[in-house]
């Protein structure tokens, strides 16, 4: 399930509901239209329902969602994950929100909220340290390589206050702000949050109007994109800190009709322990039964991911797929004017998947794994390159490509792990 958000608009302070991958915000009353940015994670809070007779205190929990890779000896385990943890060490607090940021609305923490906000003091690092530790023995094989992509951080504050039997006392029980109940019922252990460091909130949310920074065009984007386009100058920008980041991009042209335009990245790399410089290398890595000619030898291998989120195995089989064809038409250095479909994975959240792309279509698998530790792969090029698609009743198709994608799972992009 989506994450649901409260907001207001800035400019006539509408009420407005947000999903939690939706980037670009467009409010129904006055119009105004702005791509909304953040520092480096958004920060939420749950609603506080409590009295008010006591200064509520607020937890962070760090929520991660991302797709999770491992190579075993001779496959590849795919699956999409969903968790949260307390972001710093106080165990008298629970260690997840569970459903919560699911089941309840959420709000954008902003300097204007009031309350004492707990600092996070546990790193994204030591995170992922945690997760890799407790879910990996539960794996049916050693695991030779894992990487994670897509992933989306954020920190959820949750709500307590803490209630003390005589004013006199510095702590007391820790109560439960949501739910107005202590956070356990076995014990009263006297709870005093001033031990923790924290303070007032210091985030805000960066509202970027969406005005292309060449000619002043209103760009177009879909809510959830992180690629806006000006067609009034045909260009591609994403937003970088408080303003926006041109990106190289260029599609592959088609006529006809019905045709979407999917996107996708096309990376050179760096390719150490292992030899994939070109279009041979490629087929001999992947044992392929294709016939190429003398002047295919010196053609430069590029990785293919998807620009876009879709569940795992869809993903590692259209990179894979996409890899493998290599496309060799010339690209028009522009995106196209027909029907885009919207980037919602960034360049360096693709490059994660590099390995994993190499490891779908290394042939034979048992032997070539287990040199996965000692391959490194470094990208260093990035393109933004928009692959015609066929719109059919249920599918979206690339015939050239032998490629195809169910338009209901496009339709959960937004939502992977359904």
């Amino acid at each position: 399930m989506n994450v649901l958000v409260e907001h207001q608009c800035p400019q006539c302070g509408a009420p407005v509901i947000l999903k939690e991958t939706d980037r670009i915000f467009a409010c129904g009353y006055c119009r105004v239209k702005s791509c909304l940015s953040a520092e480096d994670y958004f920060c939420y809070m749950l609603p506080n329902r409590a009295d008010g007779s006591r200064p509520p205190v607020f937890f962070p929990y760090w929520r991660f969602r991302g797709m999770l890779f491992s190579c075993f000896p001779d496959e590849i385990d795919h699956r999409f994950i969903d968790f949260s943890y307390r972001a710093a060490d106080a165990p008298q607090f629970p260690p997840s929100v569970g459903l919560r940021s699911q089941t309840l609305k959420l709000k954008f923490v902003s300097r204007e909220t009031t309350g004492r906000f707990l600092y996070p003091t546990l790193s994204v690092a030591e995170l992922m340290k945690i997760f890799t530790r407790r879910f990996n023995p539960c794996l049916s094989q050693p695991v030779l390589y894992q990487a994670v992509v897509g992933e989306t951080f954020s920190l959820i504050y949750s709500p307590f206050y803490i209630a003390s039997d005589t004013e006199e006392q510095a702590g007391g029980q820790l109560f439960d702000a949501v739910l107005n109940k202590p956070v356990s019922d076995l014990t009263r252990e006297n709870a005093d949050i001033s031990l923790y460091p924290g303070g007032a909130p210091n985030r805000q949310v960066r509202l970027i109007p969406t005005l292309c920074p060449e000619c002043g065009w209103d760009m177009d984007a879909e809510r959830d994109a992180l690629a806006l386009i000006c067609k009034n100058c045909d260009s591609v920008w994403q937003s970088r800190g408080n303003g926006f980041e041109k990106l190289p991009a260029a599609h592959i042209p088609e006529s006809g009709d019905n045709i979407i335009y999917l996107p996708f990245w096309k990376i050179r790399a760096e390719v150490s322990g292992l030899t994939l410089d070109s279009y041979a290398d490629m087929i001999r890595i992947a044992n392929l039964p294709r016939m190429f000619q003398k002047n295919q030898l010196s053609e430069p291998f590029c990785f293919w991911t998807a620009a876009f989120k879709i569940r795992p195995r869809i993903f590692l089989t259209l990179c894979r797929n996409m890899t493998l064809s290599q496309p060799q038409k010339e690209l028009i250095h522009k995106p196209p004017s027909g029907r885009l479909f919207p980037l919602t994975l960034p360049a360096e959240e693709a490059a994660r998947s590099l390995k994993i792309i190499m490891a779908a279509f290394m042939k034979p698998r048992k032997k070539l794994f287990s040199r996965l530790g000692e391959i490194k792969v470094a990208p260093n090029d990035f393109l933004l390159v928009y692959v015609p698609f066929r719109e059919s009743a249920h599918e979206l198709i690339q015939p050239e490509f032998l490629m195809a994608v169910s338009k209901k799972m496009l339709e959960l992009t937004g939502n992977p792990g359904m």
